[in-house]
């Protein structure tokens, strides 16, 4: 292993030998090193990346690493679950850089990170919930007793937990490393630090143990119960035997966190355990913080009596502040949304994990009888792990909120906004397969100056809380309603103004309801709007208006598409890439088809495809295929807008254009069609192979 600093043979400030280098990631080095006097080995932390500062930069800087080196070394006084600090120096390496670095006491064993691995290569059992508490409860003490005293770890992850013996027997020694460092890098962070030499731009967390405040500030500000989410992912992992949260990208990995409808709970990861620990970590993993357990020990104390154990005994867990006693600081304007369409800094990976395929589920509403099969394609898990990293939170929309600078270990994190009070609102819940979409104001249309006339002006609009379907109705679904009488058969054929027949030869093998096995989780199409609307009216709801489709897609902050800000692309949803211009030059000499492409690329679907199959194109609040795949038909004739302030607007009682469609078909080529501003409309009989719809309900 390649030495970057260069310090294997030298001897640091007479008293080091340094013999080898140990690991490196992309904030730290970590060395083998021998105490010349006292003949006993120690790990010597090399903070490479805080080597690009100016003098007076420095001095700031190493006021602060003290501090948290003082902290450390008090933690680890208190605890023999935290990794000893036994001296903090600086040192000029010989290419004449500045390194601070710190001595921890040297360990013998593995990572828990490490064992994972090597378990599941041996395809061990995952452990019980009772295995899992056993080992790591040291953990839960060293967590319990640092949110005592206000401060909060903020990295916390199998990487960082030391197994000393054999982890599944009873003389396992378990450590927690790491405490502190989170705050130095949020002030290297505010010092502007340009970290050339650490080959870009890292973040103080890994995402793939991040709590939504992590990602995003909409959700609030960082502190214990950010430990205490991370930490229930780590003994998700324990019990599920893989990663409780997956995602190729920085931003799958975010939107997971931050899902109210997916939990990273041990049951949603394949465990097998009783109703009352999941319920445990369903609180634990909470997306709002105020509905999580605020500690580690108020988590743990639950988590034991859930899984039928004794009341643990060490001082860190007394004294708990029991759930609803206080108020987290969180942001009083929380919302869902994760701000990763603006990130500009990806963590960096240290190591590949198992890739572990995920599937996404059908989902549609439950009036009828559902699909069960699959949609959606393979992903693979994301596995980013650091030893400690570091990004430019300002500009990236990560964020990095560390415990302020005070004049001792003692001091209390400062809220990044006033607490607010704990009201309990009556609970309201939709029908299986429907988002809850809270109320709220927002602006409908666009101010774009690139808009199209049909998407202005933009208006405000104040919207009420409502159910909507997570998916567009499926073949399957439908064809349910329609087998019992409730609603008429689906088309067969195309019906809609310019068909012709040899465009009719070519579409009308296109409705799916042709095929109701192989396309039965494929979104139903070739239905009117009367069709649709009796669908939905039988299912005990509507179809949305235009301001409740619109809400739903794109939510309160504006973003250009469901996803964010980024450009339309085959990994966001199903439009015209290459496979839909293979297929339309295939078929153009029967009928006249033309298309151009949206995007390079293959989607992998020439026309329609199964609901669900692009998670990465979901709007904020959970929603599939709401851009792409079919059109989708709204409760709204079409008219022009007005400037007029509105609330729960349902259009006009009539109109001679038509009824609204939204969002985009898959032989969609203009990407201002799947902008969620985008308005066309249909008369209100035309059946198309590129119009279906989904529901709205309202909440229960």
């Amino acid at each position: 292993m390649e030495d970057p600093l260069g310090l294997v043979g030298t001897v640091i400030d007479d008293k080091y030998q340094v013999e080898s280098l140990v690991g490196e990631g992309g904030f730290a080095i970590v060395y083998k090193a021998t105490h010349i006097l006292f003949k006993r080995p120690v790990a010597i932390k090399a903070f490479r990346a805080l080597s690009d500062f100016g003098l007076e930069s420095r001095d700031r800087l190493m006021s602060e690493f003290v501090q948290e080196g003082r902290l450390l070394a008090e933690l680890s006084e208190r605890s023999a679950a935290i990794v000893q600090a036994r001296d903090i120096g600086t040192l000029i390496t010989r290419k004449g850089d500045w390194i601070p670095y710190m001595v921890l006491e040297w360990l013998e064993g593995a990572s828990l990170e490490q064992v994972f691995e090597r378990e599941n290569a041996s395809r061990l059992p995952p452990r019980t919930t009772a295995e899992a508490i056993d080992l790591l409860e040291p953990i839960a003490e060293a967590l319990s007793l640092a949110h005592k005293i206000g401060i909060a770890h903020r990295d916390v992850k199998p990487a960082n937990m030391f197994i000393i013996g054999d982890p599944r027997g009873d003389d396992a020694v378990v450590k927690l490393l790491d405490f502190g460092i989170a705050k130095v890098v949020q002030d290297v962070q505010k010092l502007g630090g340009s970290f050339q030499k650490t080959s870009g731009v890292i973040t103080s967390f890994t995402p793939g143990y991040a709590a939504p405040e992590q990602f995003s500030r909409t959700h609030g500000s960082t502190g214990p119960w950010t430990d205490v989410f991370a930490f229930a992912l780590v003994v998700t992992e324990a019990v599920a035997g893989r990663q409780a949260l997956s995602g190729d990208t920085l931003v799958q990995v975010g939107y997971a966190s931050s899902d109210p409808y997916a939990r990273p709970t041990p049951r949603a990861c394949g465990a097998i355990v009783s109703d009352q620990v999941e319920a445990v970590f369903a609180k634990a993993l909470a997306v709002a913080i105020a509905d999580r357990h605020q500690t580690a020990a108020e988590f743990w104390v639950a988590l034991r009596e859930a899984a039928g154990l004794a009341a643990p005994r060490a001082p860190a867990f007394g004294g708990l502040t029991r759930p609803g006693a206080t108020s987290p600081p969180h942001s009083v304007a929380s919302v869902r949304g994760v701000d990763l369409e603006k990130t500009q800094a990806v963590a960096a990976s240290e190591r590949e994990a198992p890739a572990l395929g995920t599937t996404g589920t059908t989902v549609t509403p439950s009036a009828f009888p559902q699909p069960n099969s699959p949609a959606g394609r393979s992903r693979a898990v994301l596995a980013v792990a650091a030893l400690v990293a570091l990004a430019a939170a300002a500009a990236a929309g990560v964020a990095l909120v560390g415990r302020q600078p005070a004049s001792g270990p003692s001091a209390q994190p400062a809220p990044s906004a006033p607490p607010v009070a704990a009201a309990a609102p009556a609970k309201l819940s939709c029908p299986k397969g429907m988002a809850l979409v809270e109320g709220g104001d927002f602006y409908m249309g666009s101010s774009d100056l690139k808009a199209l006339d049909n998407e202005k002006p933009s208006h405000s609009v104040s919207i009420g809380t409502y159910c909507i379907d997570l998916t567009e109705v499926t073949v399957e679904a439908y064809k349910a309603c329609s087998d019992v009488g409730k609603c008429p058969p689906a088309g067969r054929e195309n019906a809609f103004d310019g068909l012709d027949e040899p465009l009719k030869k070519i579409t009308d093998p296109l409705c799916n309801i042709r095929e109701p096995s192989a396309k039965a989780s494929h979104p139903i199409n070739c239905v009117d709007w009367e069709m649709a609307a009796n669908y939905c009216a039988k299912a005990g709801g509507h179809l949305p208006t235009e301001a409740e489709w619109e809400y739903a897609a794109r939510g309160p902050d504006g973003r250009a598409y469901p996803w964010g800000d980024d450009a339309p692309g085959a990994h966001f949803l199903n439009a015209c890439g290459s496979e839909c211009m293979a297929w339309g030059k295939k078929n153009r000499a029967a009928g006249q088809v033309t298309f151009a492409a949206m995007y390079p690329g293959d989607d992998g679907f020439a026309n329609t495809a199964p609901v669900g199959s692009f998670p990465e194109g979901r709007s904020r609040f959970g929603l599939s295929d709401v851009v792409g795949n079919v059109w989708e038909w709204t409760g709204d004739f079409y008219a022009q807008y007005t400037k007029d302030a509105q609330k729960d607007p349902t259009g006009p009682k009539s109109g001679e254009e038509g009824r609204v469609a939204r969002g985009g078909a898959w032989n969609g080529g203009d990407p201002s069609w799947v902008r969620p501003t985008f308005r066309f409309h249909f008369a209100p009989g035309s059946r198309s192979y590129g119009v279906g719809f989904r529901c709205a309900h309202a909440p229960q």
